[in-house]
């Protein structure tokens, strides 16, 4: 695998990519800095892990495709 297959700006799976994974980082700073009660805190964490789980076979799938192979 290429790692340069992973910046692919005409792709739109590179920017849904950019957005989870940068979401992610933002439910995390909230579990981390805000003070919540368990569930919601549980939620929160929960949404978090989704979105970097979703990121990474979004980039998975970055890494895998050739460039310029738009199936979307």
């Amino acid at each position: 695998m290429k790692w340069s297959r992973l910046i692919q700006p005409r792709n739109p799976l590179f920017w849904l990519t950019l957005a989870l994974n940068a979401l992610s980082v933002a439910l995390v700073w909230i579990v981390h800095n805000r003070p919540l009660n368990t569930p919601a805190m549980l939620l929160i964490a929960s949404m978090a892990l989704g979105n970097a789980l979703l990121g990474s076979w979004l980039m998975w799938r970055l890494l895998r495709d050739e460039p310029g192979q738009n199936k979307n």
